[in-house]
């Protein structure tokens, strides 16, 4: 086996979920719909017509998944709190059995030991915004940040660390322009819109959570997936530069150098008003860094915006999801994001999916040998990032609990702990265990 890579004491150990892909409980104690919830009734949208109506039933089964998570011994827990859930109606009154859940989940990581990572926005706006225009209105901007004010008044004085959104390119791009995710609108301007507006939004969340949480560390998480034309022909190459744009630079461009990338300016700047730019560069304290593969960009007409998925090189190692296999590129993406935001990095996703029927053996091990192997070789690369100069201080695994996985439902697993979802049952993978040694220093 490899040799175990050594990192700080400080070094900081988490794992990583998200509300509607863990929670369940949809319709339980004044919950509303969100945009996923109607997105999954869409014929065709997601794998078997899956849902996350269930989902891993963490609503009810939350101490449980803290208990395993203080048996791993991991330092912190990134969660993210469920927008119609504490407010129904995405504004105006709240839901206080929404709100009690949360701080039953926060006492409850403080009393195990582990950090709270609370993540405002994991890509379940309340549909009754979204019946209002969602993203591509202006003034949700404004409505995040009276939920933002919301969940700072009730969970500051205990959470610390805070993340304005999660994966602000994905959930905009798969929502507006490649309709793989929610609201699965395909609209130019709304697309351009939803980027400016959630940019907005983020900054003016920024400054709620520093009016009302002293000390408050604030990050933002962004999916960095470095792109790559699929040939070296002019106009891959120039479609893939412009995906780039999309995918990797329209967020953290904007928040951390108050412009957008040259590709974009110009179609985004009729929305644009004085004084936006200033409101959305607001100073952070971290960058958060989802990162699985680098992605190969082509030309495409048939989609919006010209570009499209392009295949990797032919014999590139794939995982078991047929994602390119790239521990140098994981490496690379962290001295990179280290020189050009002049950030701290906690890397707040990182992990190996499989559609493999995982499941206990006679003995009651769950064996990933794939994902083990994964982990293995991505925290090396990570360690040789540091040893090289990247400044990263923390990593999360994606993710503590198989779980809905948005379009691909419950047959694509990501989890280090098995889940069995008809009988719910927990079963830490030989992954978890893995990283249990790792997290002690075994």
């Amino acid at each position: 086996m490899a040799e175990r890579p050594v990192f700080p004491k400080d070094f900081l150990w988490g794992a990583s979920t998200s509300a509607y892909q863990i929670e369940g409980g949809a319709e339980a104690d004044g919950r509303a719909p969100s945009i996923w919830d109607s997105f999954c009734k869409l014929k065709g949208r997601v794998d078997n017509g899956e849902s996350g109506d269930v989902a891993c039933d963490h609503y009810h089964r939350m101490p449980e998944d803290v208990a395993l998570m203080k048996g791993l011994g991991v330092d912190a827990y990134r969660f993210s709190v469920s927008w119609p859930r504490v407010l129904p109606r995405g504004k105006g009154a709240v839901n206080e059995a929404g709100l009690d859940f949360y701080d039953r989940l926060i006492d409850r990581l403080l009393e195990a030991g582990i950090e709270p990572w609370l993540c405002l926005y994991h890509w379940d706006l309340p549909q009754a915004l979204q019946d209002l225009g969602g993203w591509s209105a202006r003034d949700c901007a404004g409505w995040y940040a009276d939920y933002a004010a919301l969940c700072a008044r009730r969970y500051g004085d205990r959470v610390k660390r805070w993340i304005t959104f999660n994966e602000f390119s994905v959930f905009t791009l798969f929502g507006y322009a490649i309709p793989w995710a929610a609201p699965g609108i395909v609209d130019r301007a709304q697309h351009l819109r939803a980027i400016h507006h959630v940019n907005l939004a983020h900054g003016a969340g920024v400054d709620v959570l520093r009016a009302l949480v002293p000390g408050a560390s604030i990050g933002a998480v962004h999916s960095v997936q470095p792109m790559r034309p699929e040939t070296d022909r002019p106009e891959d190459v120039e479609a893939a530069a412009l995906f780039d744009e999309h995918w990797n630079r329209a967020f953290p461009d904007a928040q951390l150098r108050a412009h957008y990338p040259r590709r974009i300016a110009e179609a985004i700047e009729p929305y644009v008003q004085p004084g936006d730019m200033a409101r959305i560069a607001r100073p952070l304290d971290w960058f958060g860094l989802n990162h699985y593969a680098p992605v190969y960009g082509r030309k495409d007409d048939s989609l919006i915006w010209g570009f499209g998925f392009g295949s990797p090189p032919a014999g590139m190692k794939r995982t078991a999801i047929d994602w390119p296999y790239d521990p140098g590129c994981f490496r690379d993406t962290l001295i990179d994001l280290t020189r050009r935001y002049r950030l701290p990095i906690y890397v707040t996703e990182n992990g190996y999916g499989t559609k493999a029927a995982e499941a206990p053996d006679a003995e009651g091990r769950v064996v990933d040998a794939e994902r083990l192997a994964y982990l293995q070789a991505y925290i090396a690369a990570m360690a040789e990032a540091k040893a090289r100069g990247a400044d990263v201080r923390g990593y999360f695994v994606w993710s503590l609990l198989d779980n809905f996985e948005w379009g691909g439902g419950y047959g694509t697993r990501f989890g280090i702990v098995h889940v069995d979802f008809t009988t719910q049952a927990r079963t830490p993978k030989e992954s978890a265990r893995w990283y249990s040694e790792l997290i002690r220093g075994g």
